[in-house]
């Protein structure tokens, strides 16, 4: 069995972006109205600790009459509403028909040490995240949903802040009506991988939620399938422009 780990964001900068404020909505709102189209969605990241928990949720959601997974390895599961493309994910501009869908969730995200060199993690975490979103627009896509992280911003001088910051901003760019940012902090959850520093930041993160309160509850540690459920959640909203889902308000959501 695969130990719990922890996915380890850098300290933000100074002065983030205030969130957005959004009302609540229950899980079972998904499914609110039986009179809709089933929508199309389309999941990037579907292996990875959000991604895998968000696939669950769209296949157990009759709102979703089709999900699609495109990524570099496939799922070893079979649904009847699961459509599965394995692709070299340089070549997704090859296949602009995978993004003719409804709503996207892109959980696209690797480490600079898993990634090998900064170069390779900003082709994971902005190249291809801002590649999606041009793609799902030109698409018609109506809504797009990203993981970014707690502290994003592209004048950040924290190489891995600027690059979620330079993705956030080149997915607001699009002509996607409904633009969803969320930034979780610190990432719990089972992985199949190990990455180096996330065992001490898992036994740390729970000592460290109980003495961040009030305007530090932002860099509480959240449960993987706590970020999953919020993203799903914040999909069955109308599309509004953009918005900024921090980390505190993805924990609010997500567990309710």
């Amino acid at each position: 069995m695969p130990c719990r780990r922890a996915h380890r964001r850098p300290c933000p900068d100074r002065n983030p972006e205030p969130p957005t404020p959004h009302p609540r909505k229950p899980l079972t709102s998904i499914t609110a109205n039986p009179a809709a189209r089933p929508r199309a969605a389309l999941l990037l990241g579907a292996t990875g600790l959000v991604g895998g928990h968000v696939l669950d949720l769209l296949l157990a959601s009759p709102a979703y009459g089709r999900v699609t997974v495109v990524g570099r390895r496939a799922l070893d599961r079979e649904h009847p509403r699961l459509v599965q493309h394995v692709t070299d994910m340089d070549r997704m501009a090859d296949h602009p028909e995978w993004f003719a869908v409804d709503d996207v969730f892109c959980c696209l995200g690797t480490t600079i040490a898993a990634a090998g060199s900064q170069e390779a993690f900003r082709r994971v975490d902005h190249d291809y995240v801002v590649q999606a979103a041009e793609l799902a627009a030109r698409g018609g896509a109506v809504r797009y949903l990203l993981v970014s992280s707690s502290g994003a911003n592209a004048r950040s001088r924290i190489f891995y802040s600027r690059t979620k910051g330079e993705a956030e901003d080149g997915v607001r760019a699009t002509t996607i009506p409904g633009v969803t940012l969320l930034r979780p902090s610190l990432l719990m959850g089972e992985r199949e991988e190990h990455r180096a520093g996330e065992a001490l930041a898992q036994k740390v993160a729970p000592v460290l939620n109980r003495v961040l309160v009030g305007p530090l509850r932002r860099y509480r540690g959240v449960d993987a399938h706590v970020v999953a459920q919020a993203m799903v959640r914040l999909a069955q909203d109308e599309p509004r422009g953009v918005r900024v889902v921090e980390s505190e308000q993805i924990q609010e959501l997500g567990a309710a």
